[in-house]
């Protein structure tokens, strides 16, 4: 049995006094902005040379169709793995992926086909890289800060989602060999931070490939409510409550504010998860944190049904702003319930899983919303969605009972190693 951690002494309380997760904090930063930077670039690129919007949609399914098909994988192998070091070789390869690429253009001997085939390889490394950022996360802060870690960490990526394309349409502004060859270099600066974790969990068995080892972490996530409440929900929820498809028809058709205001509210969201996330870092939920999440989603749901329902732009960026707040709290929640939950040698597994969840209601929800936008209208499939949610909410309220009842953030849960 693994020993639990004790709670840190008060010199010991502040995130900053944990040398190995500000590493991996400086990392998550640059990772993200290098992706944010790259969507941009190669947005662009690609409807230039093509004019297509089908080749745009390609992009996104070369990005979705590793993590679909190395999910399972992905958890043995960070359960089994020193997870630093798959995380910086993930880092490395895209760095050399993108600066490979960057010199192809520079060149021009790049085309469609390279631009695909490095889009594809940066998926591949992604699909590693999250859910073993995951799993490494828990070992590098004690226990009782993990909420506020995770808050820190998620207020990195929001700020990355509305930097990081800034970033890279001002380096685009030199042509695409600077903004792939910049996302290249900060892919490079990542990795050089990850390589100073200096953490080493205990040397544990290698669990041997197999059919049983790479369904291991469904299993895990089946036996336990509140694990598959979380993820479930965040399914779910996302797949049915997300807008973001549908911001260009409300920008032109429904608000009336062109290419500026779609900017504006494409990163009110992400303003309002950031904002948010600073707030958690200071008061991480630490009562009835199950009323809470569930509470988070359920106003995630009502300003999704207020952005549908309005016609002025500033009602509109607050309600996005609002949904980017609430579900920065329910993302808090439950990653940290997840996370909490999993023993160590598990969490790769469950993280890839819940990886490969995210993603799928990502990008399926993107397909959902065209769909129903097209049959009843982005209003009508804006109300859907928000309505969707709360049912969703209330749903699996009873549906998951253990989940609702939580009152605290669980010990962590000890290896059976």
């Amino acid at each position: 049995m693994l020993s639990l951690p004790v709670r840190p002494s008060p010199e010991r309380d502040r995130l900053r006094d944990h040398p190995d997760f500000m590493r991996l904090w400086v990392g998550r930063v640059c990772s993200s902005l290098a992706f944010q930077m790259l969507g941009v670039a190669v947005g662009w690129l690609i409807y230039d040379l093509t004019g297509s919007a089908v080749a745009l949609g390609m992009v996104g399914l070369c990005q979705f169709l590793p993590i679909l098909g190395l999910s399972l994988l992905v958890g043995h192998v960070a359960d089994n793995f020193d997870r630093r070091w798959i995380i910086v070789i993930c880092l490395a390869i895209a760095a050399v992926t993108l600066g490979a690429l960057a010199a192809g253009l520079a060149t021009h001997w790049a085309g469609i086909a390279a631009i695909y085939g490095a889009v594809t390889v940066i998926g591949a490394t992604r699909a590693f890289e999250h859910p073993t950022l995951a799993a490494l996360l828990p070992g590098l802060v004690p226990a009782p800060l993990l909420p506020r870690a995770l808050a820190v960490s998620s207020s990195a990526v929001q700020a990355a989602t509305i930097i990081g394309p800034a970033l890279g349409g001002f380096a685009y502004v030199f042509g695409p060999v600077a903004a792939i060859g910049g996302a290249a270099a900060v892919y490079g600066i990542a990795t050089l931070a990850l390589l100073g974790i200096r953490h080493r969990p205990p040397p544990a068995a290698r669990t041997p490939l197999s059919v049983a080892s790479l369904l291991m972490g469904l299993t895990f996530i089946r036996r336990h409510p509140v694990v598959l409440g979380s993820i479930s929900l965040d399914l779910f929820a996302v797949l049915l409550g997300g807008v973001t498809a549908l911001l260009p028809i409300f920008a032109r058709d429904v608000l009336h504010v062109g290419a500026e205001g779609m900017g504006a509210l494409r990163a009110a969201p992400a303003v309002g998860a950031t904002l948010m996330s600073l707030v958690l870092a200071r008061l991480p939920p630490s009562r009835a944190v199950g009323h809470v999440m569930f509470g988070a989603v359920v106003v995630f749901g009502l300003a999704t049904v207020v952005f549908a329902l309005s016609e002025n732009f500033l009602l509109s960026l607050a309600a996005l702003f609002v949904t980017g707040a609430a579900d920065n709290v329910s993302v808090v929640i439950r990653s940290s319930l997840v996370q909490l939950s999993t023993p160590d040698e598990m969490r790769g597994r469950v993280s890839s899983v819940n990886s490969l969840f995210v993603g799928t209601s990502n990008q399926l929800g993107e397909f959902e919303s065209g769909m129903t936008a097209a049959l009843l209208g982005p209003v009508g499939a804006g109300l859907l969605g928000g309505f969707g949610t709360l049912f969703v909410a209330l749903a699996w309220m009873r549906l998951f009972p253990e989940l609702r009842r939580v009152d605290e953030m669980p010990r962590p849960a000890t290896s059976r190693r």
